[in-house]
Formats: C-alpha cells, sequence, structure tokens
C-alpha cells in the first residue's frame, strides 16, 4: 500500500476500534487509537508476514504485542489483512470468541504467538525469539510493542540489558509513549525520567517517530530496519496522542479503559471515515 491507501486503512481500523469496543461495552480504545497508524503501516507495509499462520514463523518477520490490552487495534489489523475473516470482528470479548479482551493462544487465533496483557514480560518473549531466529539462521526480524506505562515493570530492563550484552541486533522495540496510563498521566504515577538517554545508556540504538503522522511511522520503521544486524537491538520512542482521531479521546488518560455509549460512539464514527467498510 501507498501512504493514502495506509491512510484509509488506518481510519477504518479506528471505526473497527470503536465499534468493537462499544459492542462489547468494555475494551481498550485510548491507545488502540494511538496506535493505529503504527500498525498500519507494519501489518500494510513494513512486515514480510504470512496470513497462511504458522506458530513457528520461520522465514518471515515476527511481531509481539507485549501491551495485550489495545487488542482491538491487532484485531482489526489482523483481520484486514488476511489472518481471519473480519465478520469476526463482531465477537470481540464475547463469550466463546477467539477475541478476547487479551490475546491469547488457546482458541488458536491466527496471528497470535503468546499470550499477552500481563505487562512487562513482551520484551523478553521477543528476545528470545529473536535469539531462537539467529540460531536458526533466520535473517528476518523481530518486532515488538511496549506502553511506556509498561516500562514501570522491573523485568523491561532486565529484557533491556540482556540484548544488549547478547548484542540482539534482528530486534526492534517500539515504545507507545503518549504519556499516560490507567491512573493518569506518567509523570504523576512514576515519572519514566529521560527515556531516550535510558534507552542509550542501556546500549540500544534509539530512534524517534511522530506515531501519528503515517509519512514519518514510514520514514522511521525504514531506519529501523536498515540499523539492524549492527550489533545493537533498536528501539523506537514513538510519540502518540492516546485517543487519536476522536476529539474528546485525545490526550487524556481517561479512555485508557472505557467503552463509549451509544452517542459517544456515534460521535466518535462520525469523525472517522468509512473508507473499506465496517465489518
Amino acid at each position: 500500500m501507498e501512504i493514502q491507501e495506509l491512510q484509509k486503512m488506518a481510519s477504518q481500523v479506528r471505526r473497527d476500534i470503536i465499534r468493537m469496543v462499544h459492542s462489547a461495552t468494555c475494551g481498550h480504545p485510548g491507545a488502540s487509537l494511538g496506535c493505529t497508524d503504527f500498525f498500519t503501516a507494519l501489518y500494510f507495509k513494513v512486515l514480510d508476514h504470512n496470513p497462511k499462520f504458522n506458530m513457528e514463523g520461520k522465514g518471515e518477520d515476527m511481531f509481539f504485542l507485549s501491551n495485550g490490552h489495545i487488542s482491538p487495534v491487532w484485531y482489526s489489523v489482523l483481520a484486514r489483512s488476511g489472518y481471519f475473516p473480519i465478520s469476526e470482528l463482531a465477537t470481540f470479548r464475547k463469550l466463546d470468541s477467539r477475541l478476547q479482551g487479551h490475546p491469547a493462544t488457546h482458541e488458536g487465533l491466527p496471528g497470535v504467538r503468546v499470550a499477552s496483557g500481563s505487562l512487562g514480560q513482551g520484551m523478553s518473549v521477543a528476545i528470545g525469539v529473536a535469539l531462537a531466529k539467529k540460531l536458526d539462521g533466520d535473517d528476518k526480524l523481530v518486532y515488538c510493542l511496549t506502553g511506556d506505562g509498561e516500562l514501570q515493570e522491573g523485568q523491561n530492563w532486565e529484557a533491556m540489558m540482556f540484548a544488549a550484552h547478547h548484542k540482539v541486533d534482528n530486534l526492534i522495540v517500539t515504545v507507545d509513549w503518549n504519556g499516560q496510563q490507567i491512573d493518569g498521566a506518567n509523570d504523576d504515577v512514576i515519572s519514566l525520567g529521560d527515556l531516550p538517554a535510558k534507552w542509550t545508556s542501556f546500549g540500544w540504538e534509539v530512534l524517534h517517530m511522530s506515531g501519528n503522522d503515517m509519512a514519518d511511522v514510514l520514514k522511521v520503521l525504514a531506519e529501523a530496519k536498515a540499523a539492524t544486524g549492527k550489533g545493537k537491538p533498536v528501539c523506537i520512542l514513538m510519540k502518540t496522542d492516546m485517543g487519536y482521531g476522536v476529539d474528546y479521546m485525545m490526550g487524556t488518560h481517561k479512555w485508557h479503559g472505557k467503552a463509549p455509549n451509544d452517542e459517544q460512539a456515534e460521535a466518535a464514527l462520525a469523525q472517522l471515515e468509512e473508507t473499506i467498510g465496517d465489518y
């Protein structure tokens, strides 16, 4: 897809997010909306992946979602890139659905290789898979997304040290740096300090991205890929607005894990163009 097509797909994915969370009367729209451009670029332009899914992922790029509560955006791009029927999005968070609130593996949902949502663990999983690819002589890359509030979990910092020490340079970790988490602003809960300096001091190659600018998302993802294979793991610090695309949701933690009511959903959808077709 070219950039205009990606932007149209991103608008449709945002509509999916609102409709899924509204229908379920629960879920996490805020960061899902904020990360939509990243997911759209990743799955429709950047990843070398195969919707004819296999768990091992040999010979293809692999993605791991650590902040699993933003499952709506992931489910949308997986469905719209061919992993499972788009109509299945209507089952989000319903009983017996494969599309649970946090991604899980027990129902065999294509595209999901590890259950996530217990924050702080995804980077460790991604590092293990990246090392396995090296052992297998597989030159494809491993991508991982974490939240910024998630970095308050100590396991991340152990993983960061490990990856740099072992030169896991086939790994690209992106941090959704929106400054918000469930209880408020990062700075009010536990300040993250100087994130660029911290990642750099831990031995990573650090890049910066405007995560709600599709052109910059594509540019920085290309730069990140070019930076692999040079002895360092790669980190992208991605600035986003939580709730991007819906005016009353933007820039506040209040929509971290809250579903819009009928009137609010209608107002949100009125701001998001239906470009590909609703499920």
